[in-house]
């Protein structure tokens, strides 16, 4: 038998010479960015320092030089008529003018430049940012955000005040484009045409903006919009080649559309909505309810259900330690049946495995339905990384304590495994217990009987935890956890415990994992 022990941690923390880019995937190892990055302004600030300096010495002689060219060449011959100003003049285009030229010349920048260098090597990727950006619009559209509030940074639960500029708006947009997707395109695009409009600077341009625009919405479908897009954007700029390349095409298109004979269809059905696009249906058959459980709608916790759950003091199987101190224990739902646990661990021992699983961060895998082998895949958006009990005593203090509390051995268990989720991290619906022949730990070692969740934190925003058959969801809250069984009694799946980790609205996210 096995048991999957999760726990969803909270932190901001990462050692950069321990990371293997995917910044994205981890908000623990983005931390390490923010301290890498104000490292480099202070070498700037120093690098500022040392130009003021010399501009400053320059700055000086020049204006040296300037008064005194004035006064000699105003009457060249009576100034050198002093044999001391003609050895001046000697002395000064001889030695002083070189050593201006050799102060010009100095390299003030080559310690900035060499800790840039270095720094480089662990700084984002194109992924990182096109992964970034992807997660914006994940949370934009799990939480229904239109871009505005995004770029406002209107976020419940925020701490900090963060806005997107027209360049950051245009940099979503771009992304999205790049990756095929033409309506987060369209909606980002058009974001940076209001804030164009309010009068924001930036060095995107409106041209800019339209040449994007008009082909993405022509991608849609909508030729119409298309070709009043391309036409704005030709009078911005009538040189433009590929909008009126693209003019002529979407000209020749409309065209064609109008000679069209439909039986029973004027022009004016045929004609698209202008500006009306639905975001595309998606590989995952449950999106709507899933998404809807993430803001926390559509719960079918009705009042009968609700009379049938009770809070009480868990003892475990008797086990001596909790005969002593019992678990505050409370339903969280009734079938299948899921259970929360209070004050399940210490903020000590939160601390302590963060700090030890923190270096060891890799991006996390999921085993691919067709060929059984691990990959990354975007549905899993985290970092994990593997624990020993040898690693620390805190380690096998949680894993006993666990097995208390559930009344089944993790003598057989693998290693604990420690997640920590990214930005908008997520985990789309999935099964805890595993329904592959190809599964080879299944013969040996058995499937995964149980779920143990750890909160260890609470989460500003989103992170839920819902199961989208059964209208369940649970949120986070620091010192809880969550049980349930993903077996039913005759050894099967339990296929009503798929569910799902809510991507995290703000906030961050850690996880562990035991399995055995």
């Amino acid at each position: 038998m096995k048991l999957w022990v999760s726990a969803l941690l909270m932190a901001w923390f990462g050692v950069l010479s321990c990371v293997q880019a995917e910044f994205f995937t981890s908000i623990g190892h983005m931390t390490d960015l923010i301290y890498a990055e104000k490292e480099l302004v202070q070498s700037l600030k120093e690098y500022i320092l040392v130009e003021e300096a010399k501009l400053s010495k320059i700055k000086s002689w020049a204006n040296k030089m300037e008064a005194l060219t004035s006064k000699s060449a105003a009457d060249a011959e009576g100034y050198l008529a002093h044999p001391v100003n003609a050895y001046k003049l000697v002395k000064r285009l001889n030695t002083d003018w070189p050593a201006l030229e050799d102060l010009v010349l100095q390299d003030s920048a080559a310690g900035f430049i060499a800790n840039l260098s270095v720094q480089r090597q662990f700084f984002p990727t194109d992924e990182d940012e096109i992964g970034a950006a992807k997660a914006l619009m994940r949370l934009q559209d799990t939480y229904r955000l239109d871009p505005g509030t995004i770029s406002r940074g209107e976020l419940p639960g925020t701490k900090y005040q963060a806005m997107l500029s027209v360049d950051d708006c245009f940099g979503m947009g771009r992304s999205a484009y790049n990756e095929g997707d033409y309506y987060h395109t369209v909606l980002w695009m058009e974001q940076v045409l209001k804030q164009l409009d309010a009068g924001e600077e930036a060095t995107t341009t409106k041209s800019q903006v339209l040449d994007y625009l008009s082909y993405a919405v022509f991608q849609l479908g909508d030729l119409h919009r298309a070709l009043e897009l391309t036409r704005r954007l030709l009078s911005l700029d009538p040189s433009h080649e590929r909008a009126g390349g693209n003019l002529r095409y979407f000209e020749q298109l409309l065209e064609e559309e109008r000679e069209k004979t439909l039986s029973n269809q004027t022009e004016a059905e045929l004609a698209t909505p202008e500006g009306i696009y639905e975001r595309p249906v998606d590989y995952l058959p449950e999106r709507d309810i899933y998404e809807s459980l993430c803001r926390g709608e559509g719960v079918k916790l009705t009042p009968r259900r609700q009379k049938r759950l009770f809070c009480r003091y868990h003892h475990g199987n008797r086990a001596p330690q909790l005969l002593i101190a019992p678990f505050k224990e409370e339903d969280e739902w009734d079938s299948p049946h899921i259970v929360r646990y209070y004050d399940v661990m210490s903020d000590e021992e939160i601390e302590r495995i963060k700090e030890i699983a923190k270096p060891k961060l890799a991006r996390a895998t999921v085993r691919d339905p067709k060929t059984g082998v691990l990959t990354v895949a975007s549905y899993r958006v985290s970092k994990s990384s593997w624990l020993e009990e040898d690693d620390d005593p805190v380690v096998a203090r949680v894993n006993r304590r666990m097995q208390h509390i559930t009344g089944l051995t993790v003598k057989t268990a693998e290693l604990l495994q420690v997640a920590n989720y990214g930005v908008g991290g997520q985990y789309e619906p999935h099964f805890d217990f595993s329904r592959r022949p190809f599964d080879s730990g299944l013969k040996t070692e058995g499937n995964r009987l149980a779920t143990f969740l750890n909160y260890m934190s609470d989460v500003e925003a989103g992170g839920a935890t819902v199961f989208p058959d059964l209208g369940a969801a649970i949120w986070p809250k620091k010192g809880t956890a969550v049980f349930w069984y993903n077996l039913l009694r005759s050894g099967e799946g339990d296929y009503r415990t798929r569910h799902a980790a809510c991507p995290v609205l703000v906030g961050c996210k850690w996880g562990e994992c035991l399995k055995g």
